[in-house]
């Protein structure tokens, strides 16, 4: 994968392409992408121009041997890691993974886990997953050069797999590269987020923020639950309740969960976070920093919820209590 196949984030190649050519790489980069947005081969490009011996025009030569195994995912100093199965490694699934990305190279969250057999699962990143690499990291590198680990969606990541990993991250060995891709950056340990640059991955014609079709809804929510008004925010919640299907229901949690990624990114000073809306910004300023990730997990929780059939009054009073709580 060179970095002429890949369409779009001109910016993105422009600074990774400087990184290597003036030899300031920070030791771990996280790409924040939407599901999907491409993130994966870039990361495969710019390891191709680290390692590639003839790279030359900003681009690696996509013809020497090392370019070869990258593109591959072949090589052997260069390790994956992404969610599986309980119990399981991911050097036991990159058979599966290796030809999902031949077919397509940006693919997305479902599409892995799906080609990994685990459809219907929420696959994790454990703690084995950590030991088993700490156990590469190691050894030397088996061509003499660079190594690198690629984590897919460190998110998927639970506390003490992170925590193993914080010190090697934040002091890899030498000519050791750490990439690190998420979707939900509100969600990746901050210990971990802290010790990475952060770059901004945009799908290429990417379609905008997700929609709803009453979002002043959010909005009067927001409001009240800010102004301590739970007897306005319970108002709110009983107009959702009230709305035409459970997929309009399901829409407006996919919706208030965009807002809240970016009242995230604003409290946060995120790099690249051009997509946050004034109003996001403006709530980022007067609510608790704990709370969008916190809100998250309960909007998460509420169309899980929505999917089963369960009542939306109670649904959405239970949901605008536990904001209320929150913020």
């Amino acid at each position: 994968m060179t970095f002429a196949q890949i369409q779009g984030n001109d910016d993105v190649k422009q600074a990774l392409t400087g990184m290597v050519d003036e030899g300031r790489i920070p030791h771990a980069i996280l790409f924040h992408e939407d599901d999907g947005g491409g993130a994966f081969p870039i990361a495969l490009a710019f390891l191709q121009y680290l390692f590639c011996r003839e790279r030359s025009g900003g681009d690696s030569c996509g013809r020497c041997p090392s370019c070869g195994k990258i593109g591959r995912l072949i090589h052997p100093d260069v390790h994956f890691v992404f969610p599986t199965a309980a119990g399981a490694l991911s050097e036991q699934f990159l058979e599966p993974l290796r030809r999902l990305v031949a077919e397509r190279p940006a693919f997305r969250e479902a599409e892995l886990t799906d080609a990994l057999g685990l459809a219907g699962k929420v696959p994790m990143i454990a703690v084995a997953e950590s030991r088993r690499l700490l156990e590469k990291l190691s050894l030397s590198a088996l061509e003499g050069g660079w190594r690198a680990v690629v984590i897919y969606l460190p998110e998927r990541m639970n506390a003490e797999a992170a925590n193993r990993l914080l010190k090697i991250i934040e002091e890899p060995p030498a000519q050791t590269q750490f990439l690190l891709i998420a979707h939900q950056m509100e969600r990746v340990l901050p210990t971990i987020a802290s010790r990475c640059q952060r770059i901004r991955v945009r799908a290429a014609g990417a379609a905008s923020a997700p929609g709803f079709a009453d979002a002043g809804l959010l909005d009067e929510l927001m409001d009240a639950l800010l102004g301590k008004d739970l007897l306005g925010a319970l108002d709110v919640a009983d107009r959702l309740a009230a709305l035409p299907s459970r997929e309009s229901a399901k829409s407006f949690c996919t919706f208030a969960a965009d807002r809240l990624r970016q009242v995230f990114l604003a409290q946060q000073g995120i790099e690249g976070a051009g997509e946050i809306s004034p109003q996001a910004r403006a709530w980022a300023a007067r609510c608790r920093k704990t709370f969008p990730r916190q809100a998250l997990e309960v909007l998460d929780r509420t169309q899980t919820l929505i999917g089963r059939n369960v009542n939306l009054k109670i649904l959405f009073t239970d949901m605008t209590d536990r904001l209320f709580l929150l913020i």
